[in-house]
């Protein structure tokens, strides 16, 4: 199927609207957050710049308390004041620590490989509660205690694929205040709400058996509950009316909020009330401010910062990975880019390398020059990227164009000119400086040009008259067009009725064309665009051409003398022009659409690229999961019919891929690592470049603010941006990006920003790899769940769950009611954390000390990781919904679960619609918590389809034709549950199912989140995410913000997991059952 990841360059497609940057009178204006008030009422911590500071309550002169180059979050005084808990990403991802405020030693509580946010402290100091991704099935969130003093975290809430977060202990102990659905724990920082974010708050009876009441119903986001001292009363965030207030309530049955805080704009984030009830301090507008409960006057602390935190200041980075490879004409050189950087290296030697670039922003879509001396590629500056050519020996630059964005360089196999798309709309060529003169460009063309997101660059005919371009039109069909270098109209070359293309090479005799093209969910294959009509070529050709009369080579024929201040002449060496001796390429567009062809090579392939002597396709395949490059011959001679050999074979992805002149040698990235084999015998090894630079924070912060802004300016689905003012956005949060102290600080400014949007699918996180990413499979676990009523009560870690095909049940001899003693022999006692004893200890042999009636024995065990826990943890629900639906229908009903809309999820449905599930009357269909993807409509066609025919084979019995001939029909009434978190394009399937009338929706309607987005890596490698197609229903009506309906309301009540039920569930095969009665 066709896997092309929807990442694209982050320059590509910026488009200047505006050409300000940072205004003189902007300021540096450092952002405020998170407050807390000391029990005593006399100082506020707070957050800033990711680290802890101290001010007096009514405000002045802040001190710095606790500075570290991790990032500090939400710190909150213990009730006796001595400490202070706070979230630290010291070890990774967030997690718990604290500060003894005399001893000043600081205290690492969880190690979970999870995001982790604090809650609070229990009213006597000994527990403190948090919310956690940790051991859930999905992996959305629920709320945990662990002792302050450090210790195993225990669940409080928990209940199965339903988020709770922002827990709130009572005063006395016997119950809890939390937050129920919505996402507003990770998706604070958006100003507005669709369904999915709209929140409940609960209170939970902790004392004694456990039981849950909803206090707040659904309608808003309703956010950081906190009781007032009476525990009687609360407080909370919710935006109930548009805008972000604080409320009240009182807990007792039928209370109504009433509202506190009356603002008409701007955000209040962070709630916090003091330990007498009488303040509450919030975030507002990125400063600090206090509420009065008594008098309801609001009002912001006035702060000033003193102090030397710890600076991230300037870094020496030796690059190891790299984005983009180029291999110079002469197979003696390479360009890569790393860290926005462009560098040049020994292609065959490795060693040092040269960088030829420094400029804040990342450079892009570097080519090598015919003379294999020159550089093109695309630079941004200011809100503009320009095109630039440098010298690669003297690394003298030259800027071509001066405005607008350009995308998609190529130099004229000549060297005279070059293209390049401006605006991701326009294709033009430019003549090169020469000789003093300065550059020309003309445009070609205009047009829906499909160089964006992953497309082609437009390549030139190896006589340098042509250029061959994708463009996409009003079907979504992606094929080539050719121009006239010279100009004229663009003519269409390919008609293939298909969405996706990713790369276009030109045969270096000029006589064909080759691309790739698929539809998304397809196997991609290559084309061959025949230019002319071909005459078949005979073996016996290859005896008159040794009697061919040779090209008598002459370097120093017609070699004009370098001018102007010793200019190199640009153009291909005589010689090499001798060799290549391209001849004019000539088009018969009369039935050039007959003269297509699909390569007969059987694999997922894309990305072609031919020998310089025209014999040799290389390729990049998908099988197996594995992305790899292939060899396929072009011999119209050879004996043997051709095979695809592959080249590589390992699981890494890769990219920017280059022959030899001789064909012989291939260059690519193989995961952003250099490396070289040979074609016809792979021996692959990495090229060793040493590639160096310090990366200045403070002058790289303002190129990713401008690059994150000019992304969504550019391709953001609505130019209206929802009615905001985008430019004043910018203006508004410069001062703070001015002033940010660190990547995560600079993420979260430019989060609050697009949060202003109040868009789906939008936001910034921290990079995927390298610094300041976050290191994945660090955690084992054991696949066990633990009694929290016997942890409390002082009995230790009694088992009370084993996740089926986790490394537990493997083992076999682990049971329910053992307890874990021990861990590599270390005894646990009631302050060990099994986290952080199970750290780095992810497939490596762990020995367990299992005490049981039996005795205590000891058992070795391989521990997994957290995300391989979470999809075993998903399976046990899956089975356990479909035990659920077999014995509510007496046996006549399937239960089929999608995770999600990605192409992996088709192969997992169509292993879950087995015979067993075939065999029934009908099949319940659940995409409740399904976060979207693409493949909604081959999951749909798979139940509209209805068999209209029957074969019967000789001796055997009648069966339906189009099973029998392959294809999947269910052929079965359906019915459909969603909920509130399905998403994206679950939401296009439940509207086509109901546009189809293939029966009832049960549950809850959908999130209201549905717009098409892609990633962008930004120059610290940052994700950007980046909403950039609206999707509407048949009548033209928007689908963002509009959840789907269900024809059956039901809710899932919190609490449901205590009696094993699904509500939902039920209705749905109450609902099947009665469509079979009638």
């Amino acid at each position: 199927m066709r896997k092309r990841a929807w990442f694209f360059s982050c320059i590509i497609g910026f488009l200047a609207l505006a050409r300000a940057s940072a205004q003189p009178g902007d300021l540096p204006r450092p952002m405020l957050s998170q407050p807390s008030l000391s029990p005593d009422g006399k100082v506020i911590a707070f957050i800033s710049g990711g680290d802890i500071w101290e001010v007096p309550a009514e405000g002045g002169t802040a001190r710095l308390l606790l500075s570290d180059p991790a990032t500090e979050a939400q710190p909150l005084y213990s009730p006796d004041g001595r400490k202070i808990a706070f979230t630290s990403t010291r070890g990774g991802n967030p997690n718990i620590h604290v500060l003894d405020l005399q001893s000043r030693k600081i205290t690492r509580i969880t190690w979970a490989e999870a995001d982790e946010e604090l809650d609070g402290w229990s009213a006597d100091g000994r527990w403190i509660y948090f919310s956690s991704t940790a051991g859930e099935t999905g992996r959305p969130t629920d709320i945990f205690r662990v002792s302050a003093s450090g210790g195993t975290p225990m669940p409080v809430s928990d209940e199965v694929y339903l988020p709770e977060y922002q827990g709130a202990p009572a005063p006395d102990g016997r119950s809890m205040l939390l937050v129920a659905r919505g996402i507003s724990s990770t998706q604070w920082w958006r100003n507005g709400h669709s369904h999915i974010d709209q929140s409940e708050i609960w209170l939970e009876t902790t004392d004694g058996a456990k039981s849950y009441r909803k206090l707040l119903a659904q309608g808003a986001k309703n956010a950081w509950p906190a009781w007032l001292p009476d525990g009687r009363d609360f407080i909370f965030m919710s935006d109930a009316g548009g805008v972000e207030n604080l409320w009240r309530m009182d807990a007792a049955p039928g209370a109504q909020p009433r509202q506190l805080t009356r603002f008409t704009n701007g955000r209040l984030l962070f709630p916090r009330l003091s330990m007498d009830g009488k303040t509450a301090l919030f975030e507002r507008d990125m400063a600090v401010w206090k509420l009065d409960l008594a008098t309801n006057a609001a009002t912001p602390v006035p702060i000033s910062l003193r102090g030397a935190p710890a600076q991230v200041g300037v870094r020496h980075e030796v690059l190891s990975n790299y984005s983009s490879l180029a291999l110079s004409p002469d197979g003696k050189k390479l360009a890569l880019i790393g860290h926005g950087e462009i560098f040049v290296a020994p292609a065959t030697d490795g060693g040092p390398a040269k960088r030829l670039t420094h400029s804040p922003g990342a450079e892009d879509g570097v080519v090598w020059s015919p003379d294999s001396r020159h550089l093109l590629y695309v630079t941004p500056r200011g809100l503009d990227v320009l095109l630039a050519e440098a010298d690669a020996i003297t690394g003298e630059e030259v800027l071509l164009t001066h405005e607008g964005i350009a995308s998609s360089p190529a130099y004229a196999p000549d060297g005279r000119s070059a293209s390049y798309v401006l605006d991701e709309k326009e294709l033009h060529v430019t003549s090169l400086p020469h000789q003093g003169r300065a550059p020309a460009s003309r445009k070609l063309y205009a047009g829906p040009l499909g160089t964006g997101f992953g497309g082609p660059a437009p390549v030139w005919s190896p006589d340098s008259q042509h250029i061959a371009f994708p463009v996409v039109d009003a079907r979504s069909f992606t094929n080539v067009f050719i121009a006239p270098a010279g100009g004229g109209p663009a003519r269409q070359a390919s008609f293939l009725a298909n969405g996706e293309m990713g790369q276009i090479t030109w045969a270096p005799d000029g006589r064909y064309i080759l691309f790739d093209s698929a539809q998304r969910t397809e196997n991609s294959r290559i084309f061959r665009i025949d230019l002319l009509p071909q005459l078949p070529r005979f073996r016996e050709d290859k005896l008159a051409e040794l009697f061919a009369s040779e090209i008598p080579l002459d370097d120093d024929a017609n070699q004009e003398t370098a001018k102007n201040k010793g200019q190199p002449d640009r153009s291909p060496s005589p010689s090499a022009q001798a060799k290549s001796a391209p001849r004019d390429v000539r088009i018969d567009w009369n039935g050039i659409r007959l003269r297509a062809n699909s390569l007969p090579i059987g694999l997922d392939a894309d990305a072609p690229l031919i020998s310089q002597d025209g014999k040799t396709l290389v390729f990049r395949a998908r099988e197996a999961g594995r992305q790899n490059f292939y060899s396929y011959s072009l011999d119209e001679l050879a004996k043997d019919r051709p095979v695809p050999v592959q080249i590589t074979s390992t699981d890494r992805q890769k990219n920017a891929f280059g022959l030899s002149p001789d064909g012989k040698i291939l260059f690519y990235l193989d995961g952003g690592v250099p490396i070289a084999t040979p074609v016809a015998t792979p021996d692959a090894k990495p090229i060793t470049i040493t590639a160096e630079m310090d990366i200045d924070f403070a002058a790289e912060r303002q190129a990713v603010f401008d690059e994150a802004w000019l992304t969504l300016d550019r391709h953001l689905f609505d130019p209206n941006f929802g009615g905001k003012d985008w430019t004043a956005l910018r203006q508004r949060f410069q001062p703070y990006v001015s002033a940010a102290a660190t990547p995560d600080d600079l993420r979260r400014i430019i989060g609050l920003m697009i949060g202003e949007l109040n868009i789906s699918h939008s936001g910034i996180a921290s990079p995927e790899r390298g610094y300041g990413s976050v290191p994945r499979g660090r955690v084992g676990d054991l696949g066990l769940r633990f009694d929290p009523a016997a942890h409390a009560s002082g009995k230790g870690l009694v088992i009370s769950a084993i996740v089926p095909l986790g490394p537990a049940a493997l083992q076999d001899r682990i049971r329910v009611g053992d307890r874990l003693v021990s861990i590599d022999g270390v005894a646990l006692n009631e302050h060990s954390n099994i986290d952080a004893l199970l750290e780095y200890k992810v497939g490596s042999q762990v020995m367990l000390g299992i005490s049981a009636p039996s005795g205590r024995r000891s058992l070795p065990v391989r521990p997994i990781s957290a995300a391989t826990a979470a999809g075993l943890r998903y399976r046990e629900w899956v089975e356990q919904r479909r035990a659920l639906v077999d014995r509510l229908s007496s046996g006549t009903l399937g239960y089929v679960h999608m995770y999600n809309m990605w192409d992996d999820a088709l192969p997992q449905l169509y292993l879950d619609m087995d015979s067993d599930n075939q065999a029934k009357q009908g099949i319940v269909f659940d995409i409740r918590n399904n976060l979207g993807g693409f493949a909604n409509g081959y999951a749909l066609d798979m139940l509209e389809r209805r068999n209209y025919l029957m074969m019967t084979p000789r001796g055997l019995f009648a069966m339906p034709a189009r099973q029998r001939l392959g294809q999947r029909a269910l052929g079965l009434p359906t019915v459909l549950v969603t909920n509130e978190a399905s998403l994206s394009d679950a939401e296009d399937f439940t509207e086509g199912y109901r546009r189809l009338k293939l029966g009832k929706v049960v549950g809850q309607p959908t999130a209201g989140w549905i717009i098409f987005t892609s990633n962008v890596t930004l120059v610290d490698g940052s994700v950007l995410r980046v909403p950039h197609t609206r999707i509407q229903d048949v009548e033209g009506n928007d689908m963002e913000m509009a959840p789907r309906p269900v024809d059956i309301t039901v809710e899932q009540p919190v609490g449901e997991s205590l009696s094993g039920g699904d509500a939902q569930l039920e209705a749905a095969v109450n609902q099947l059952r009665r469509q079979q009665a009638d």
